[in-house]
């Protein structure tokens, strides 16, 4: 029986992102679904009862949830193609261990400047990780990478926000970003910056913020 993929996401969630870069990356044909995040599909509902959030991956009738766990069963189900986990056991380990935790959620309101200063010490941190290696996988690109720069679709808009410049701030990040780009499975992936900021206007507009 051929696979039936469908993924049910939405085009500005860094987590959707993730799936459907590691889609790519596989070259697995799949059916992305896009859905309302607040009037839910009876299908979203069903196949995520607990949370109700995207991404889903529905393989063959099945639910996976949860981005990282979603790209890790990609990886594990299709892993004859362009794997993105190592096989060694410890670099597996180290790979999922630079992830915990990682998160670039913003306030508003005073603590603007606070929420920058933790964003550019945070990407400043993965340069650390990244190091003089092409990707964070190494030579190839993987699965910390994979989860990663989908961020890099909101630079843009963190920039125009913040009022400052990331490239100047992490300039090795930026590099590793337009390398990533240069990957059909991530530019597929991505949605323009441009669009993004104008979606987070729409969305300070509605929520009343300057």
């Amino acid at each position: 029986m051929e696979d039936k993929v469908i993924l049910l996401d939405f085009w500005s969630s860094s987590y959707a992102m993730r799936v459907r870069i590691a889609l790519e990356e596989k070259g697995i044909q799949y059916e992305a679904r896009e859905q309302n995040l607040v009037d839910k599909s009876p299908l979203l509902v069903d196949m995520n009862p607990i949370h109700k959030m995207i991404p889903v991956l529905i393989h063959n009738g099945k639910p996976t949830c949860e981005s990282l766990v979603i790209v890790e069963y990609i990886d594990q189900v299709w892993n004859d193609r362009s794997p993105l986990l190592p096989s060694d056991p410890y670099q597996r380990s180290q790979a999922r261990f630079i992830l915990m935790g990682r998160s670039y959620g913003g306030r508003k309101g005073e603590k603007q400047e606070e929420v920058k200063r933790e964003f550019i010490a945070g990407l400043r941190a993965l340069e650390g990780e990244l190091g003089e290696k092409v990707y964070f996988g190494g030579e190839r690109i993987g699965f910390v990478d994979v989860a990663l720069v989908p961020i890099s679709s909101w630079f843009y808009s963190f920039e125009k926000c913040g009022n400052f410049s990331i490239e100047k701030e992490c300039p090795k990040i930026v590099a590793w970003v337009k390398r990533c780009m240069q990957k059909k499975s991530v530019s597929k992936s991505l949605p323009d910056p441009q669009k993004i900021y104008g979606y987070v206007l729409q969305l300070k507009q509605k929520l009343g913020i300057d």
